[in-house]
């Protein structure tokens, strides 16, 4: 049985000039997704800059997402955190206003094990919440530490609260051994857009989904991608896959800047190269919270050669925001006055 499938955006959030959240900006990022087709939203993922929102922040976006989302779709909320009683914190609110599914990121920076994370992390959210879905949300590149397969297995087993898992280990052998000790009564959602057909279309690993950061720009797409893989049209999905392989590769940009003391990489982190697309394309986004700041001028580049390749191309990936946000997309990938205050100078 699959509860989770298809596609579900990890919502930016989007900020004004002065970087209070936008709240108006939020909800035309929220019906846009929901007019594409996507199945639900995350509200406070990573992408959605969840270190640097306080958790006043938190409760309110995830509360604006829900209300727009309503039952179009399934609300996601990021309440997972490097402390057990926030993220419990952070669920109550959820389940008061009727969310019916959370994202618990393992707990970053305080390193615990993989037993410390069942055992004094997710073990106690799964018990106080039984009619919560838990998705572990397992990125050690971000966290420093990871829940193992093993460990995910007992879990799954002992609560039936947890029987999904979003993958950004990048690791396909972590993933075939989560299906294997998992079974297949247990949904495993991509947490990377560009390994999304293989985790779905590979038998051993069978992903259900995805949690997107490209349907942030191309949610119909994406959710086209996914849709096909479930129904069986591999080819369908795999040309739709190659159409947005140059979005996928933009999420983190890596460039070589030159400096005095000579040469540096410089890695523009998702949600700045996401944010800052957004931004050109004329969508809801503004800065990223601090530390986060701009792009360098290479890296800007980068993200438009990808934009502009798909434009090029494939005009119908990006038309749908040209036509719900009324802007001109012609204008703005190839006019340098759109891209003025997003690259450092």
């Amino acid at each position: 049985m699959t509860y989770f499938k298809g596609c579900y955006t990890a919502l930016i959030t989007p900020m004004r000039h002065n970087r209070e959240v936008d709240y108006e900006g939020l909800q035309k990022l929220v019906e846009f997704q929901l007019r594409e087709g996507v199945n639900g939203v995350l509200a406070v993922g990573t992408t959605g800059e969840s270190p640097t929102l306080d958790w006043n922040e938190h409760n309110k976006v995830i509360e604006r997402v829900h209300e727009n989302v309503s039952e179009k779709g399934l609300t996601i909320a990021g309440t997972g955190s490097n402390s057990t009683q926030e993220a419990i914190e952070g669920t109550i609110h959820a389940q008061h206003i009727g969310v019916k599914a959370v994202l618990l990121v393992d707990p970053y920076y305080n390193g615990p094990s993989s037993l410390e994370i069942r055992k004094e992390y997710i073990e106690p959210i799964a018990r106080q919440f039984p009619d919560i879905q838990l998705i572990p949300y397992v990125i050690p590149g971000r966290t420093g530490c990871q829940l193992f397969p093993q460990d995910l297995a007992i879990l799954h087993e002992q609560y039936q609260n947890v029987r999904s898992v979003k993958e950004a280990t990048g690791d396909l052998e972590n993933m075939r051994l989560t299906r294997k000790l998992c079974g297949q009564d247990f949904d495993i959602l991509s947490g990377d857009d560009d390994k999304t057909f293989t985790m779905m279309t590979s038998p051993d690993i069978a992903a259900s989904g995805v949690i997107s950061v490209t349907s942030n720009i191309a949610p119909r797409a994406v959710s086209q991608l996914t849709n096909y893989i479930l129904e069986g049209k591999k080819e369908a999905a795999q040309k739709i896959a190659q159409i947005l392989q140059p979005l996928f590769s933009v999420i983190t940009v890596k460039t070589q800047e030159q400096t005095a003391y000579g040469p540096v990489t410089c890695r523009a982190r998702n949600p700045l190269a996401t944010k800052t697309l957004m931004n050109v394309l004329g969508m809801p986004s503004g800065p990223c919270r601090q530390p986060l700041g701009k792009m360098t001028r290479n890296g800007l580049e980068a993200v438009l050669e990808a934009a502009k390749k798909v434009y090029e191309t494939n005009p119908d990936v990006l038309e749908p925001v040209e036509d719900f946000f009324d802007v001109d997309l012609k204008d703005r990938l190839y006019k340098e006055r759109y891209w003025e205050g997003l690259y450092y100078a």
